[in-house]
């Protein structure tokens, strides 16, 4: 398709009022990033008026492209483009960046500003975030698209800075995006050469173009990032590439006009008022007023709003149409599109399998695999994979097909899960790369029509947890599996054996954390899982054997939805001490109840899977299973107490593991740790001769 045709003064001064809206913005809260808005604001221009799919009345569009601002600190430019596009975002906000209750936070954040698709700053996430959007849209593409009915098409763009470039998270997503040949993932990089501290010669002297192409990127490099037609060239050249993600190096300038041109100090400070004006003077801007706007650059962008709204109104079209000729695929896909992320299918609990008491039982990653397996048919939206662990995290979905494109491999090639390689697979293989692992997820749970999730060692959470925070902060919901969940696991030794790792995710705000007891606490844990839609998950997960405990002698595994529950009361009904335990230990503290009941301590033993779930449960219920005059508790789990104090309270104690673990047969570990019944009783004797002094 050929370049389109425009009018040069009516873009120069449309570029120009971004740039403006940006520095002013900026200004006017005397904190943000003026320098990337000046040097990025004409490709910007480019993508959003000539190129991006979008509707500002409808901005959860399904069909809409995605763009993410990687670069979350140019917040300015994305606020200003939303601003002029049509979106609910009125110059008032503009004025209110930065400030409290304002909806134009320092940092684009996904569901406080229309239109923004993830939240963005930690550099490299949104890089990895916008792979996952593809292998996304990829994915629903190639399920339910047919011939002469396509509804899921569109692109995904981004625009990444050198920090971006420079994170690890991004070299391990455009690793994994050029091994799959993401032909819709297009990049707009902003080769500006300068840093927050100085110019990338001093950190970042990489061939770029060489790098992206050994990846299996397309690349293209632009010397003028002003040339607006050029950019459009290189836009539509990397959308004819099919076959390969692309990457389009313009080459632009950092506070572009301004005296600090290509300078460090227009990265991350305002202007200041005096080179404010130098630099509207310099591009011919009035001075005065500050948030000018004319009235050719506002119904040029409300025109092009129009445009997007037609687009919208032709695909509803032809969803109508496809609702009419394919009447199955059309419910399946409107429950994955629902409003608020994908539907639960009516009677999807049925397929969740119950598991009969059993005294040698199973591990909790055993038990999740069982029912991954069994509600994968009844849940399509569930798709994901592990780094490179499956065989040891059992997160495979058995039949469901493999996401690789099917040209890589003989036609007559099965995955490892027995389904066949092609887009529409739902197994997805990450590699050894965790934290681009998790950053994608996030894409994928932002794009819409899919749950994902994405399993490792619970001790690799620690190269994930950038990402996990972001996925908390964003509402997403991402399933975070992580097994081989203590000291337990045994032989690997110090550097496999998590410790701080349950406290380190608990202590992220509106992230769930579950670590369940047996097979049946395990079901219920991906109840909660599948659920939740504004918290993310995560399920620690045994990888030794646990007990299936017999549920007449015990309370029934649904506890578990409300965080922590009486699991066995005291014989007499009036317990002296509290056991509280999660995961593997509550095998323990059963059998600690067993042996102090025989020297007369009534015990009572409650199962805390998840705290999150507990806190938020009313007062009254949480008193029921900690009662205020039960002061006599004893906590019990394989990982450092910090934390247990709140639940055990001052006169309690922990029984943890506040140290490094050890190479050693599992057995041997916990029994070295202190994890035995004896130990537990001793501790609990103790407890109680202090109470009674």
């Amino acid at each position: 398709m050929n370049a389109s045709v425009s009018d040069p003064a009516l873009d120069l001064l449309s570029v120009n009022a971004l740039r403006f809206l940006a520095v002013d913005t900026v200004q006017q809260a005397n904190s943000g990033h003026p320098g990337l808005p000046l040097g990025a604001a004409p490709m910007a221009y480019v993508l959003w008026t000539r190129l991006l799919k979008h509707d500002p009345d409808a901005p959860h569009w399904f069909d809409r492209d995605r763009f993410v601002l990687s670069a979350g600190h140019g917040s300015a430019l994305l606020y200003s483009l939303l601003h002029l596009s049509g979106y609910a975002l009125p110059m008032a906000q503009l004025r209110q960046f930065r400030q409290w209750g304002s909806i134009t936070p320092g940092h684009p954040e996904r569901g406080v500003t229309p239109g923004v698709e993830v939240t963005t700053g930690p550099l490299g996430q949104g890089f990895a975030n916008g792979v996952g959007m593809a292998i996304a849209e990829a994915n629903l593409a190639a399920r339910f698209n047919r011939d002469g009915h396509t509804l899921i098409d569109h692109h995904t763009y981004a625009l990444v800075s050198d920090g971006d470039l420079m994170e690890g998270v991004a070299a391990e997503a455009a690793s994994l995006a050029g091994h799959l040949r993401l032909g819709k993932l297009i990049y707009l990089y902003d080769d500006n050469r300068v840093t927050l501290s100085a110019g990338t010669d001093i950190t970042f002297t990489d061939d770029c173009a060489a790098r992206f192409t050994a990846y299996g990127w397309h690349t293209q490099t632009l010397a003028d990032g002003n040339d607006l037609d050029a950019v459009e060239r290189a836009l539509r050249a990397a959308r004819a590439e099919t076959d390969r993600p692309s990457l389009i190096l313009v080459r632009t300038h950092l506070g572009y006009g301004s005296p600090k041109q290509d300078s460090f100090e227009a990265h991350g400070s305002p202007l200041g008022l005096e080179d404010v004006r130098l630099t509207k003077l310099k591009l011919g801007w009035p001075v005065q007023p500050a948030f000018h706007v004319p009235e050719k650059v506002r119904d040029h962008f409300h025109r092009l709003g129009q445009r997007g709204r037609e687009q919208h109104a032709d695909w509803q079209l032809r969803l109508a149409a496809y609702r009419k000729q394919y009447p199955e695929q059309a419910e399946a896909l409107d429950q994955l599109l629902a409003e608020g992320g994908c539907a639960l299918p009516d009677g999807w609990e049925a397929g969740m399998p119950q598991f009969a008491p059993d005294a040698k039982g199973m591990a909790t990653r055993v038990a999740s695999g069982k029912v991954m397996n069994a509600i994968a048919a009844l849940v399509p939206a569930l798709i994901g994979g592990s780094a490179d662990l499956d065989p040891s995290t059992y997160t495979a979905l058995k039949d469901r097909g493999d996401f690789e494109p099917d040209d890589l491999v003989a036609p007559d090639h099965q995955g490892a899960d027995g389904g066949p390689w092609d887009y529409a697979g739902r197994n997805l293989h990450f590699g050894v790369r965790e934290h681009a692992m998790a950053a994608i997820s996030n894409g994928i749970a932002a794009h819409g029509g899919a749950i994902p999730y994405c399993a490792t060692f619970l001790v690799f959470s620690d190269y994930m947890r950038p990402s996990i925070r972001l996925a908390a902060l964003m509402g997403l919901r991402v399933v975070f599996i992580f097994t081989h969940d203590s000291i337990a696991l045994g032989e690997d030794g110090a550097t496999h054996q998590p410790v701080e790792q349950l406290a380190s995710l608990r202590a992220i705000p509106k992230l769930i954390v579950i670590r369940p007891a047996d097979a049946n606490e395990t079901a219920y844990a991906w109840r909660v899982a599948l659920q939740s839609r504004e918290c993310p998950v995560v399920l620690a997960l045994t990888r030794q054997a646990l007990p299936t405990l017999d549920r007449a002698q015990c309370a029934s595994a649904a506890g578990l939805l409300r965080g922590a529950y009486v699991l066995s009361e005291a014989a007499n009904g009036k317990p002296e001490l509290i056991l509280i335990a999660s995961g593997s230990e509550v095998n323990l503290a059963l059998a600690a109840q067993q042996a102090l009941l025989l020297q007369n301590v009534q015990v009572r033993v409650v199962s805390m899977p998840s705290w999150e779930l507990f806190d938020d449960q009313p007062q009254d219920y949480r008193n029921t299973v900690l009662p205020p005059g039960m002061p006599v508790r004893l906590a019990i789990e394989a990982g450092v107490s910090q934390g247990w104090h709140r639940y055990v309270g001052e006169r309690g104690d922990v029984l943890s593991v506040d140290t490094f673990g050890a190479s050693a047969p599992g057995d041997e570990m916990m029994t070295k740790y202190g994890f035995t019944v004896d130990n537990v009783c001793l501790r609990a004797s103790a407890l109680l001769r202090h109470q009674a002094a």
